[in-house]
């Protein structure tokens, strides 16, 4: 590792813990029977614990939404056209995808990152243009990506969350898009939590059981062709893995240099934190998933990062939908944590014990 990466692993800090101690104290002390807000409380003094800040506020929130196309979809990998992807980044600029109407819900920002896609947009208004790979290579037959460019897409990561936080975001969500990318982010967890293809290997799309059964074998190609080695995240990544997934990554590893909380979307985000916990496992403490995907191999990694899902909605989608709805509730359960009156301020009775 060179430069911004090197300096970014560096410079995580772990979480504070006695804060942490100190959130849970206050929350004992608001008034409702103690625990009662359940998971609402464990989030509100993880974000305490994660930030420094003992009177936490969620002031901005913004979803970076990387986006990136994969080779090899030629190997038809998909249910859908390779020409979706950059379709759908004017339909994110238009604001009519799924990620825009629940961030506008949550009132969250939509940050789309044109980190991969194989096609040339020119200038678009509202599209950060930060192209690592105009495309990455078919992995069935060699490596998707090459070292150099794996770095530069997790530093492109590590810059986005700089600059949204250095706009304001104390809350950061990460989300996809990239035809075909279910396929990586197969191939990167079956590598790097050592379960078989098939057992971490969805639909993606919607393939049926025929094209459900190439793609395994396609992953099961890529991986002997490549030989990724999974003590070497940046090898999984150049070998086997996507721009988007590395600019997720990055963008995991710069959000927890400053502190500032990560909440992941579905199985495509899932993949980049492996790649992140992987360079850093302290940044794993910033994360928090937002919810269980129907892909299979989700539910694999978030036991393998030892996350647990806030939410069970059946979501595939990506776009940082999910993480929409799960950065709602962190920041409800940071607005309970300063809002609420304590027993002693609201005048209110204690439990009585004995």
């Amino acid at each position: 590792m060179t430069g911004l990466l090197d300096r970014t692993v560096r410079e995580i800090p772990p979480v504070d813990e006695a804060l942490e101690r100190a959130a849970r104290a206050r929350l004992d002390r608001l008034t409702k029977p103690l625990g009662s807000l359940g998971r609402l409380e464990d989030l509100a003094a993880r974000y305490v614990a994660m930030t420094g800040r003992l009177e936490p506020t969620v002031r901005r929130k913004i979803v970076c939404t990387f986006v990136g196309d994969h080779g090899v979809t030629a190997e038809g990998v998909s249910a859908y056209p390779a020409a979706v992807t950059p379709q759908m980044v004017f339909n994110f600029l238009r604001g009519g995808a799924g990620v825009n109407v629940l961030a506008k819900h949550v009132g969250a920002e939509v940050r789309v990152v044109d980190i991969g896609v194989a096609h040339d947009f020119g200038s678009p208004q509202g599209l950060i243009t930060r192209k690592v790979v105009f495309g990455t290579r078919n992995m069935a037959l060699g490596p998707a990506m090459s070292r150099d460019e794996a770095i530069r897409a997790i530093e492109v990561g590590i810059a986005v969350a700089e600059e949204a936080i250095g706009d304001g975001a104390d809350l950061i969500g990460t989300g996809d898009m990239g035809i075909g990318n279910t396929t990586p982010s197969s191939a990167i967890t079956a590598v790097l939590t050592g379960r078989a293809v098939a057992a971490v290997t969805g639909r993606g799309t919607g393939v049926d059981d025929k094209g459900l059964a190439r793609k395994i074998d396609v992953i099961e190609r890529a991986i002997l062709v490549n030989a990724p080695q999974a003590s070497d995240p940046l090898d999984v990544l150049a070998k086997v893995g996507g721009a988007e997934i590395g600019g997720i990554a990055g963008c995991i590893l710069g959000a927890a240099r400053h502190r500032v909380p990560v909440v992941l979307d579905g199985f495509i985000s899932g993949a980049g934190a492996l790649i992140a916990v992987g360079l850093q496992p302290r940044c794993r403490e910033y994360l928090v998933a937002s919810h269980q995907s129907v892909e299979q191999g989700h539910r694999v990694l978030l036991d393998h990062l030892a996350l647990d899902p806030l939410l069970d909605l059946n979501l595939r989608l990506g776009e940082g939908t999910g993480a929409c709805l799960g950065m709602s509730l962190v920041e409800a359960a940071v607005k309970l944590f300063s809002q609420m009156a304590t027993f002693d301020e609201a005048g209110v009775s204690t439990r009585i014990d004995g």
